[in-house]
């Protein structure tokens, strides 16, 4: 008897469109979602190959003497030009990619999924999307920033249409549609 193969299924989408509250919801039906962004700040702050990579591309002030991560130092050095985010990537996105498949988690929510290649981690692809409008608003109070800010962050990733195009599925989280329904559906789908 051939043992079944997990699908690894990767949860992305803009800022705003709601990624976290779907996990939220997965979580409450059971399922455990890998959130890579909080791995990459736990694997900056915890692994000590990536310490000294830091320390080797930013210098002595990636890190304070009792070892915490220098946050304004990294974001720093990574907002001063495109080469220097790259680098950071180089060192930080590997290491994530390393701990999602040692983490025997199937699901991955990735907002820079498709940037990153983090799908070629996963076989199926889950965009979760909503009307820019929403969007800007979600985050203009959710982060307290200006319109401004909103777009620019917006302008960082990937646009919403290819965003979907690229996945498989999409839940749309504009507020109106229901959410649950489409999750349950999701799941049975996927099974």
């Amino acid at each position: 008897m051939t043992e079944k193969k997990t699908i690894k299924i990767g949860i992305t989408g803009g800022i705003g469109s709601g990624k976290s509250f779907v996990c939220a919801e997965l979580a409450r039906r059971g399922i455990a979602v890998y959130d890579c962004d909080s791995a990459a700040k736990r694997i900056m702050r915890s692994s000590d190959n990536v310490r000294t990579a830091l320390t080797r591309l930013i210098g002595p002030t990636a890190y304070d003497g009792d070892g915490r991560l220098n946050k304004a130092a990294v974001a720093a050095f990574l907002l001063a030009s495109a080469e220097n985010a790259a680098a950071i990537d180089a060192i930080v996105h590997p290491a994530v990619a390393d701990d999602f498949r040692r983490s025997g988690n199937s699901w991955m929510e990735c907002a820079i999924l498709f940037e990153t290649g983090f799908n070629r981690l996963v076989d199926r692809v889950v965009a979760v999307t909503a009307p820019e409008d929403v969007r800007i608003r979600r985050v203009m109070e959710r982060d307290g920033i200006t319109h401004e800010k909103v777009l620019e962050w917006m302008a960082r990733q990937w646009p919403q249409e290819e965003v979907r195009r690229c996945a498989d599925h999409e839940i749309v989280n504009d507020g109106v549609a229901d959410i649950g329904q489409q999750i349950d559906e999701l799941i049975v789908k996927l099974k």
